[in-house]
C-alpha cells in the first residue's frame, strides 16, 4: 500500500473523529476515493480501531493509558491493516504489541524487540503480556537496535513509538544501543517497497542537539527526519494527535509536572 492510501485512510479516521458534519461528510468523500485508488490492488480487511480498544481480552491496566496515548488515531493515521508483517522496535511492555497484534490478526505478524538491558525496568510485563501463548501472532527478540537482522524486505510496517532518541542514551552497563545512522539503515532495509515506518517520540525544542537524547530523553523532530531521509525513507506526514502546546520542552519526560503529557511528534515515511 503506497502513502497516498495510507494518508488517505489516516485522514478519512480524523475527519470521522472530528465530530462535526463536515468531518463526517469528508470522510465519506475520502472513503470513496480510498476505495478507487485501491480497486486495482487487494483492499486489506478494515480495522475498528476504537474497537481494538474495547477488546475484553485486553490486559486490565492498559486502558489505563488509552485517553493520553491515543493509540487509535496513531495506529490510524500509520494505516495499520489486516495481514501487515511488523517489527515494533523498543515494544517496552507490549502496550502497542496487544493492538498491532489483534489489528493485523491471524493472517498478519509481529515482532516485539527490545534491547536485553531493558529487563530489569521491565519487570514481568513481557512474561504476562505473552503468557499462556495468548497473543500468537507475536514473537520476541531480545537485542540492541544495531543487533537487528530481519530479512531485507519483509516488513509491511516498522514502528518506533516513544523510543527512537534512545539512540542518543547510553544504558549504565556502556553497551551502545546502536549507531544511529546504521539503525536507521537497519529500518529501511526491512522494510518493502511502499512499507512505513512510524515515528512516534518525545519532542525537543527546535535546534535541540541530539544529546537530549540522553539528558532529557526527548529528540527534535527534525532530527528525526533527516536521518530518515538519508536513509532513504520519503517523508509522508506528520500528525498533532499527541501535541501538546502547554509543554515548553524544558523537563524530562520523566518529571512528574509533565510525565504522560509531553508534547510528542508522530511521522510517518515510506521506503520508495
Amino acid at each position: 500500500m503506497n502513502k497516498i492510501v495510507f494518508g488517505m485512510i489516516a485522514l478519512a479516521f480524523l475527519a470521522a473523529c472530528s465530530g462535526s458534519d463536515d468531518g463526517v461528510g469528508n470522510a465519506a468523500e475520502m472513503k470513496s476515493a480510498v476505495d478507487t485508488k485501491m480497486s486495482d490492488d487487494v483492499m486489506p480487511a478494515p480495522v475498528d480501531y476504537a474497537g481494538l480498544l474495547a477488546d475484553p481480552s485486553r490486559l486490565a491496566d492498559d486502558a489505563a493509558d488509552d485517553a493520553a496515548r491515543k493509540p487509535d488515531a496513531v495506529l490510524a493515521f500509520a494505516g495499520v491493516a489486516a495481514g501487515m508483517d511488523v517489527y515494533e522496535m523498543e515494544a517496552g511492555g507490549g502496550y502497542y504489541t496487544e493492538l498491532l497484534s489483534r489489528a493485523v490478526g491471524e493472517t498478519g505478524s509481529v515482532v516485539m524487540q527490545n534491547p536485553a538491558s531493558f529487563d530489569a525496568f521491565l519487570g514481568d510485563s513481557v512474561v504476562v503480556r505473552l503468557a499462556d501463548d495468548r497473543l500468537a501472532n507475536v514473537s520476541l527478540q531480545k537485542m540492541t537496535f544495531g543487533e537487528i537482522d530481519e530479512e531485507a524486505g519483509s516488513k509491511d510496517l516498522v514502528t518506533w513509538v516513544l523510543g527512537p532518541h534512545e539512540l542518543w542514551y547510553v544504558p549504565d552497563d556502556g553497551v551502545s544501543l546502536g549507531d544511529p545512522e546504521a539503525v536507521f539503515t537497519i529500518i529501511a532495509d526491512m522494510l518493502k517497497s511502499g512499507g512505513i515506518f512510524l515515528a512516534v517520540d518525545h519532542a525537543a525544542a527546535e535546534g535541540t542537539p541530539s544529546s537530549s537524547g540522553g539528558d532529557t530523553h526527548r529528540i527534535d523532530p527534525a532530527i528525526i527526519r533527516s536521518m530518515a531521509e538519508a536513509a532513504g525513507l520519503e517523508f509522508v506526514a506528520s500528525s498533532d494527535v499527541l501535541a501538546n502546546a502547554d509543554d515548553d520542552h524544558s523537563l524530562g519526560v520523566f518529571d512528574p509536572a509533565i510525565r504522560r503529557m509531553t508534547d510528542r511528534f508522530v511521522m510517518t515515511f515510506e521506503k520508495p
